[in-house]
């Protein structure tokens, strides 16, 4: 988080990165990681990489704008997915929750 901050304390761009533009660009930039998949399952890896890497640092921004901390929001994500999907029913299966 810190070198993402100098980054952007840096080039003064903080007056841009309000949660909704933060938000949109997760969205434009992960658009961005599945047109690498666009047309094969086998996509360039660099391409992969770079495109990943953009996805998480506007998702590492906008979790920092909004004071969270990005690996207590996802254990307690975890939290509630071992609770939506128990393995005795989930396990094996791509099924919603609400139908298992």
């Amino acid at each position: 988080m810190d070198a993402l901050r100098s980054v952007v304390h840096e080039r003064e761009w903080g007056m841009f990165h309000t949660p909704a533009n933060l938000a949109k660009s997760v969205s434009i930039e992960a658009a961005e990681l599945l047109e690498c998949f666009q047309w094969s399952d086998g996509a360039d890896r660099e391409r992969v990489k770079e495109e990943l890497a953009d996805v998480l640092t506007y998702c590492y921004l906008l979790a920092d704008k909004l004071g969270l901390d990005p690996e207590q929001i996802i254990l307690e994500k975890l939290e509630a997915t071992k609770a939506k999907y128990p393995i005795d029913k989930a396990r094996g299966k791509s099924t919603k929750h609400d139908r298992l």
